[in-house]
């Protein structure tokens, strides 16, 4: 399959200049005293690797931290983790990113960063005092306001109510947050919050900042859901529960929209994403047009029953989504741009985003199928690293996209993005402000599968989706759990984060060794590509005997195959769940059983 996802595997991140990087972390409390202590941890002539220390040496909890430095002219900053790093000329300024801000006194927490030059920083502040502890403020932040009351709820619109926080020095306002994103700042307890859909579930917290602009904890949440919907709610949960339908699955693998309805998933699933839409010269456009919208189906073939006539305005798959929406309506349909093989036009796309996210509107709002969808997906693989070919757009290209597409399509539609799942260490996910793109998509699709396969024909083993590390896997950070982790640590909220499940297996042929760290001699035999076969032929023609990181392993002759088993994917329903995530999703419909059996897992695992 020429468009496979590859989420994070065998490639090393692309780290470049930058000089903006927003997502500023809020100002400090500060305990009575802290330190700030720099090191050089490495110099490889034409650069280094720096590390700062913080220190809670007070006896009162720290809770957010600035450090602020100058570097001599020619010497900067070129990548950063564990702090949100900008720059003015040459003065830097380093912010604790959303997990590493609290200090309880004596701890102390650090964060790294990439250089080139030769100076050594110089005029070292820590929220705003001095970097030896001496001098640090001693100004308290506000506590979290009250949970907001929700009254006055209309198709558009609703009243919050909230107690007031407290600080010792006085509130100056709050800032009202809608699912996560500030939507504004007011002096009062209370807000009306305008411009809504009717029929849609918002989350709202508030809170609070002092007269020295310090910013507090967040509120309890509340949910909201305005009136006007005229449809059921979907009868699966409060869960985004989405499969990819590949265009191109019509064709050798005879998988339509009907096989949707006829293998029971279609009442199990919430969302669908149909893959792939292209990108070129810069912008968005249809691919395979006779599968889009062209193609002519018969009546046994069709979602409705009817057959397609030669004049109709709109047959292929697009009529057939039109079809299966107006038989299971709580069904949401998104066009997927990009995938593996088609990200390369992002790069160009991310030089003019105002003009790609107008260029994608008019595909996806096309007089002939603007009923069928409900938003838009991109497929980047990968900003600002390397995927089928190496990107270098800069870490901001993603938010600046993500920006552009939100102004673009309004507050009405679907926006998201499939994400690679690298959480290792200076890997991709570090490589672009994925958190400050968040703010702007309902949800990120982590790609956490393809970790490991017959791209490294020798091996070793090694399951290609597994949920947790475990001794002996064969790089750091290529896991689920760590991939999650490193997302909310640069500020995404849970809710926005599903969890990626594939149907399908990857595996290795002249493999002697059972449990996983095998040597092999490449890729073993499969249907329509070497070390990938579907899960409906494997689970028949391998069936697993082993689990291992919470997924599962098969070792049939000199084969060796790792796969998601509905036993493997309850387990994984449950983490998501545990973790708070958004849901799941997965690739793809045409890789699950007649009777679709891994839709039903997910299903029943995120009930």
């Amino acid at each position: 399959m020429r468009f496979r996802h590859r989420a994070a595997a065998g490639f090393a991140t692309l780290l470049l200049p930058f000089a903006g990087l927003v997502g500023l972390a809020s100002p400090a409390e500060a305990a009575t005293s802290a330190t700030a202590t720099y090191a050089k941890t490495q110099d490889w002539g034409s650069g280094f690797e720096g590390k700062w220390t913080v220190k809670n040496t007070g006896t009162t909890a720290l809770s957010s931290w600035t450090v602020e430095w100058d570097f001599p002219s020619g010497t900067k900053v070129t990548s950063a983790w564990d702090a949100t790093v900008t720059n003015s000329g040459d003065h830097w300024t380093a912010k604790n990113v959303g997990w590493n801000g609290t200090l309880a006194p004596g701890a102390s927490v650090s964060f790294g960063f990439n250089g080139s030059g030769a100076g050594s920083p110089s005029g070292c502040k820590l929220n705003g005092g001095s970097c030896d502890g001496s001098s640090v403020p001693g100004d308290n932040a506000p506590s979290a306001p009250g949970t907001p009351s929700a009254s006055g709820v209309t198709d558009t619109s609703v009243k919050l109510s909230w107690s007031a926080a407290t600080d010792d020095k006085g509130i100056k306002n709050y800032d009202v947050l809608r699912d996560g994103a500030t939507v504004a700042t007011v002096t009062g307890t209370s807000y009306t919050d305008t411009g809504l859909s009717k029929g849609t579930d918002y989350s709202y917290t508030v809170r609070a900042r002092d007269t020295g602009d310090q910013t507090g904890p967040a509120s309890g949440a509340v949910k909201v859901r305005t009136t006007g919907n005229t449809e059921e709610p979907p009868p699966t949960g409060d869960k985004v529960k989405l499969g990819y339908f590949t265009e191109w699955g019509v064709y050798g693998r005879n998988y339509h929209v009907k096989n949707l309805v006829t293998s029971g998933s279609a009442a199990k699933i919430t969302h669908i994403n149909y893959a792939f839409g292209n990108v070129k010269n810069g912008q968005c456009v249809v691919d395979d047009t006779y599968a889009a919208y062209d193609k002519a189906y018969t009546a046994d073939q069709s979602v409705s029953g009817t057959a397609d006539t030669w004049d109709q305005p709109l047959r292929g798959n697009f009529n057939q989504l039109r079809q299966l929406k107006a038989k299971y309506p709580h069904i949401k349909v998104l066009y997927s741009f990009g995938g593996w093989t088609y990200s390369g036009g992002f790069g160009q796309a991310a030089q003019n985003p105002a003009a790609f996210a107008k260029s994608c509107k008019q595909v996806v709002e096309d007089p002939r199928w603007a009923d069928v969808f409900d938003g838009i997906d991109i497929d980047w693989e990968y900003p600002n690293a390397c995927g089928l070919t190496c990107d270098s757009s800069g870490p901001a290209a993603l938010k600046n996209l993500t920006q552009a597409l939100r102004s673009e399509f309004g507050q009405n539609y679907l926006v998201t993005a499939a994400i690679t799942a690298d959480g290792s260490n200076g890997g991709k996910i570090d490589a672009a402000d994925y958190g400050g793109a968040s703010q702007y998509l309902d949800w990120y699709n982590v790609m956490t599968y393809d970790y490991f396969g017959a791209f490294n024909a020798q091996g070793p083993t090694a399951p290609h989706s597994p949920l947790t590390s475990y001794s002996g896997i064969p790089q750091a950070g290529f896991n689920s759990a760590d991939a999650i982790a490193r997302l909310k640590s640069k500020g995404v909220p849970s809710a926005k984060l599903l969890l990626g499940i594939g149907f399908y297996g990857r595996g290795w042929t002249g493999v002697t060794q059972s449990a996983p760290g095998g040597t092999a001699t490449g890729a073993a035999p499969g249907t329509y590509e070497a070390g990938i076969e579907d899960y409906k032929v494997l689970k028949n023609t391998c069936p697993a005997n082993g689990t291992i990181a919470g997924t599962a392993y098969a070792h049939c002759g000199n084969n060796w195959w790792s796969y998601d088993t509905p036993s493997t994917i309850a387990g994984k329903m449950s983490w998501a769940k545990n973790q708070g995530l958004g849901g799941a999703f997965f690739w793809e419909f045409s890789g699950d059983t007649t009777n679709g059996e891994l839709v039903t897992a997910i299903n029943n695992g995120l009930k």
